[in-house]
C-alpha cells in the first residue's frame, strides 16, 4: 500500500496542477466588436448547425450541451490555457477572483449529516451574530439543512444571497444542549488571498499569497505594513502552489520591490505589438533583503514576479523550477452568462525571455511534463534540470538565467521525501488532519479554552495519545506511512490545525513554518550575508 501511495501521489499533484493554473491579466483587443463579430461563413456554418437540431431533428436534445461540448472542443486545439467557463460555474469563479462573496461567513463540514460549523469569519455576520465553531445549523429560513441528501451546493445556496438581506437560522449548540434562534444579517465576505503573515524572526518578515486575485494588491499592503510595524527589514514571499491570477495584480506587487522605471516584463501579441509594464514611485520595500518561494505549481503571476526580481538582481529565489505558463489570457463575455478566457499574448520577463513551456504534443502531454521532472529526478536535484543553450540569458549583474519551462530558482531546494509529500498532502489536499482535529474537537471543545492564543503557541505539545489517534485514524482510511520516523512534523501538522481552528490561519502557518524546509533554507541564507555584511563592517574598521 506504500508503494502504491508513493506512485499515486506525484500523478495526483500533476492533476492538481492541470485544474489549478488560473489566468494571467485582463487585456485589450484594439479591434471594434463589429470587426470581431462580423458575420462570415465559418460562423453561419456553426449556427445553422445548431438552428437544423433544434427544429428538425427527430429526437429531443438539450442545444446548449451540444453548444459547450462544441466550444470545449475548439478550445481544445489552442492552448492548454484558452478555457471554457459554463453558466453554471461564472459565479463561483467570479467570486474567487474578486476576491469576496456575500454571505453568511462561516466554514463548515457536513458532519454526521448536519452542517456543524468549523470557525466564524471574524467580525464577519455569523461572528458578530454569536454563532460558534461547532454549532449545527439545522434550518435556514424554514428549509432544513440536515439529512444525507442534502447537497453541498443546497446547502451553500441557502446561506448565500443579496447583501443585508438577513436569514433566520435555528442552531443546536452541542456545548450548552441548547436549540437557539439566530438571525444573521448577509453580508460581504472576504476569500482571503494572503494565507498568513507573521514574523519569521526579529527583522524578517513572512507573507503567504495564495493567488492573485482583485484583493490579493490590498490584502499584501495591509499585511506588509503590520510587519513593518513590527519591525520587518526583510521579507519571504512565499509564493509556493499560487497558481497565477491577475496580469495587473502581479504588476503592482512587483513593483512594491523594484525602483522607478524598471522593467516589470512586456507582452507581446499575435500582431507584434509590444506592451511593457515599468516599476513607479510607489515601492514599498525596495532596496531590503527579499526571497521569493516558488515550486513546481507555482505558475503565472507568481512566475511573473519571480522573474521581474530574477532579471533585476533583486532578492533570492529560493525552491525549484516553476510551472512554465507565459501566456495571458482575457476573459471574453459569450452573451448566455458563460464565458471564454482565451490566450491573447506572450509575456516575456525583463532580460526577454520566455518562460513557457512547449504544448505542441498537446494538453495531456503538456501537463505529463510535471511527471516527467519527477522521474527524471528534477525535483531532488538541480543538476538534473536540462535547459538548451540557446534559452540562456544574463542579467544586468551578469547572472545567468534560462527561458523555456518555468523559472529555476538562485537557490535550490530539493522536494521531500515521498513519505513527507504524503504528509504535507493528507494536509492540504485531503484534510486528512483537519477532519481528524475537528472531530477531537468535537469532542471537547473545553480542554483548550483557559489558553491564549501565545501560551498555546509557547506551551502546548501534542501528547503521544493523541498521536496515536491520529495513526489510527489514517490507518482505518488505508493509508500506511513510516509515522514514528515523522513523529515530529506530524505532531507539528496536529498542532497546526487546532491553532487554525481555534485560533487563526496566522498561528497556524507559524507553527507549521517551524517545519518547513525551505523556510530553513531561507534562515540560513541570510545569517550567512549577515555574517559576511559583519565581517565587511569589521574590516572597514580595522
Amino acid at each position: 500500500m506504500k508503494k502504491k501511495y508513493s506512485y499515486i501521489l506525484p500523478t495526483l499533484i500533476a492533476l492538481a496542477i492541470a485544474v489549478g493554473i488560473f489566468i494571467g491579466g485582463k487585456l485589450h483587443f484594439d479591434d471594434t466588436p463589429e470587426k470581431l463579430f462580423s458575420t462570415n461563413s465559418k460562423k453561419d456554418k456553426l449556427n445553422r448547425l445548431i438552428d437544423y437540431i433544434d427544429y428538425e431533428y427527430v429526437d429531443e436534445i438539450n442545444t446548449d450541451s451540444i453548444v459547450d461540448v462544441t466550444v470545449n472542443n475548439i478550445l481544445g486545439k489552442l492552448d492548454p490555457h484558452s478555457v471554457y467557463i459554463p453558466k453554471s460555474e461564472m459565479r463561483e469563479v467570479s467570486e474567487n477572483m474578486k476576491g469576496d462573496f456575500v454571505g453568511i461567513g462561516v466554514s463548515f463540514y457536513m458532519y454526521k449529516d448536519t452542517i456543524t460549523v468549523i470557525r466564524t469569519i471574524k467580525n464577519g455576520p455569523s461572528y458578530m451574530s454569536g454563532i460558534k465553531p461547532g454549532d449545527r445549523i439545522l434550518i435556514a429560513d424554514n428549509d432544513t439543512l440536515f439529512g444525507k441528501k442534502t447537497p453541498n451546493n443546497v446547502v451553500v445556496s441557502k446561506l448565500k444571497g443579496k447583501i443585508g438581506t438577513k436569514v433566520d437560522l435555528k442552531v443546536y449548540r452541542k456545548a450548552t444542549n441548547r436549540t437557539l434562534n439566530v438571525t444573521v444579517t448577509r453580508d460581504r465576505v472576504p476569500i482571503k488571498s494572503v494565507d498568513a503573515y507573521y514574523m519569521l524572526s526579529r527583522d524578517m518578515g513572512y507573507i503567504k499569497i495564495n493567488r492573485f486575485a482583485e484583493s490579493t494588491f490590498a490584502e499584501f499592503k495591509d499585511a506588509l505594513r503590520k510587519l513593518k510595524l513590527r519591525g520587518a527589514e526583510k521579507l519571504v514571499l512565499d509564493l509556493r502552489d499560487n497558481p497565477g491570477g491577475y496580469l495587473g495584480i502581479a504588476e503592482k506587487l512587483a513593483d512594491e520591490f523594484l525602483e522607478d522605471d524598471k522593467l516589470i516584463l512586456y507582452t507581446k501579441n499575435k500582431k507584434g505589438r509590444i506592451k511593457k509594464a515599468f516599476a513607479t514611485k510607489k515601492g514599498d520595500f525596495e532596496d531590503k533583503p527579499v526571497y521569493v518561494l516558488i515550486n513546481e505549481r507555482s505558475a503565472s503571476a507568481s512566475e511573473i514576479i519571480a522573474g521581474a526580481l530574477q532579471d533585476n538582481d533583486i532578492g533570492t529565489i529560493v525552491g525549484r523550477r516553476s510551472f512554465g505558463k507565459g501566456l495571458v489570457q482575457r476573459e471574453m463575455d459569450l452573451g448566455d452568462g458563460s464565458a471564454v478566457r482565451l490566450t491573447v499574448s506572450r509575456y516575456y520577463t525583463p532580460t526577454g525571455r520566455s518562460i513557457q513551456k512547449s504544448y505542441k504534443k498537446g494538453h495531456k502531454d503538456y501537463y505529463q511534463t510535471f511527471m516527467e521532472r519527477y522521474s527524471s529526478g528534477e525535483l531532488i536535484s538541480v543538476d538534473s534540470i536540462k535547459v538548451a543553450d540557446s534559452l540562456k540569458f544574463k542579467t544586468p549583474k551578469g547572472k545567468i538565467v534560462y527561458g523555456g519551462g518555468g523559472i529555476i530558482p538562485d537557490v535550490f531546494v530539493p522536494i521531500g521525501s515521498n513519505e513527507e509529500e504524503a504528509i504535507e498532502s493528507m494536509d492540504d489536499t485531503y484534510e486528512f488532519f483537519s477532519r481528524f482535529i475537528f472531530e477531537h474537537l468535537e469532542k471537547d471543545r473545553t480542554r483548550y479554552s483557559d489558553f491564549t492564543k501565545n501560551q498555546f503557541l509557547d506551551d502546548y505539545k501534542i501528547d503521544d495519545i493523541l498521536f496515536d489517534e491520529f495513526i489510527q485514524f489514517v490507518l482505518n482510511r488505508k493509508i500506511k506511512l513510516d509515522f514514528y520516523a515523522y513523529e515530529e512534523k506530524i505532531k507539528a501538522y496536529l498542532k497546526a490545525n487546532i491553532a487554525e481552528q481555534l485560533f487563526s490561519p496566522n498561528l497556524s502557518a507559524q507553527i507549521k513554518g517551524s517545519h518547513d524546509t525551505m523556510l530553513e533554507k531561507v534562515k540560513a541564507l541570510d545569517a550567512a550575508i549577515f555574517d559576511q555584511s559583519e565581517v565587511g563592517a569589521l574590516k572597514l574598521q580595522d
